[in-house]
């Protein structure tokens, strides 16, 4: 059973930057896909960025430029750097891993609030 644990969440200024970790309690084998979404207060969950076991990226509109998604295969950790920050980026992110090993596998989710 693979557990994804997030951290780095927290409160900015807008222009500020946050590092969102996601880490993998084990190995992760035959990696499909990873990526972050997002939910606001009233809005549906968006894919925000992805990244596929090639190593190609894709990131929505709005954070496209701002925002950069990575792994650390040693350490079994996806990445989310995000720069740049604006309020309408205030939401609950989430870290998903999909894999031939064990499927989807979301994190818990941490809060992301971007306020002056």
């Amino acid at each position: 059973q693979v557990q994804l644990v997030e951290s780095g969440g927290g409160l900015v200024q807008p222009g500020g930057s946050l590092r969102l970790s996601c880490a993998a309690s084990g190995s992760i084998f035959s990696v499909n896909a990873m990526g972050w979404y997002r939910q606001a207060p009233g809005k549906e969950r968006e894919l925000v960025a992805s990244m596929t076991r090639g190593g190609r990226t894709n990131y929505a509109d709005s954070v496209k430029g701002r925002f950069t998604i990575s792994r650390d295969n040693a350490k079994n950790t996806v990445y989310l750097q995000m720069n740049s920050l604006k309020p309408e980026d205030t939401a609950v992110y989430y870290c998903i891993v999909n894999s031939d090993y064990a499927g989807d596998n979301w994190g818990q989710g941490t809060q992301v609030t971007v306020s002056s």
